[in-house]
């Protein structure tokens, strides 16, 4: 029986070693990543990918690109999220194919103001965020979004590194959907920041534009597997009512 949400994220814990003798379904697996993909992303441009480890050769690589931690070491499969910023051309082209065939496919002068705006924000607004040169471009657009915002409220994060915490920060909501997920179903995670993402890059031959977001192991939690309780500073501490 599945948990509800509130179980599966009171059950989830950083699982630090696997039971060696279980085995996960990847089917089921598969499942809890096609929950992830599900994840909200700014501006519904999903530049993510996440590739599903389930081969023993591999896995022991990636063991070591993780540095032989436990969590690594003792895992039945992998989940590796990865980003794609370089991607966004692509991803917006994609958004504007599925508009196009929301709205009918009308002739440009029949499309709402409404259609127009969201088609003009795939088309004019994305590019003209994501777009850069050297680093170039992306400083030149923040020095004159910083002047106008002198002026009026404007998104100002337009920088190259902006755009990357951007794309990350959807990549990890999207790595949480997928934990919790799994939880619900009794299978464990441990997400593995402490990796060599140049080698993980390299068993996953993966191009130069894509970013590691983090190593995911899975697994299901052997009887030492959890190090400790777990800690949380107190509620008051980090909740603020206004």
């Amino acid at each position: 029986m599945e948990k509800t949400v509130s179980e599966a994220i009171a059950y989830r814990r950083s699982v630090r070693i696997f039971d060696k003798n279980i085995a996960l379904d990847d089917n089921k697996v598969k499942a809890c990543i096609k929950n992830a993909v599900l994840a909200p992303t700014s501006s519904n441009l999903q530049l993510w990918e996440f590739y599903h480890i389930t081969n023993e050769t591999t896995l022991k690589q990636m063991t070591k690109a993780c540095l032989d931690q436990n969590a690594a070491k003792t895992a039945k499969q992998m989940l590796v999220v990865v980003v794609r910023k370089d991607l966004w051309r692509k991803r917006a082209r994609a958004n504007i194919t599925f508009l196009k065939e929301q709205y009918g496919n009308k002739n440009p002068k029949d499309y709402s103001k409404r259609e127009k705006f969201a088609l003009n924000y795939y088309k004019k607004i994305i590019p003209s965020i994501y777009m850069d040169f050297l680093g170039i471009l992306g400083w030149t657009k923040y020095i004159l979004f910083q002047l106008i915002g002198l002026f009026r409220p404007i998104y100002k994060q337009v920088r190259h590194s902006d755009m990357r915490i951007v794309a990350h920060k959807s990549a990890g909501l999207a790595a949480q959907n997928f934990m919790i997920s799994m939880a619900a179903i009794g299978y464990d995670t441990c997400p593995m920041e402490g990796n060599d993402t140049g080698s993980v890059k390299k068993i996953l031959n993966l191009p130069r534009g894509a970013e590691i977001n983090m190593v995911i192991g899975c697994g299901v939690r052997a009887a030492n597997g959890i190090y400790g309780p777990r800690f949380r500073v107190p509620f008051e501490e980090v909740y603020q009512k206004i």
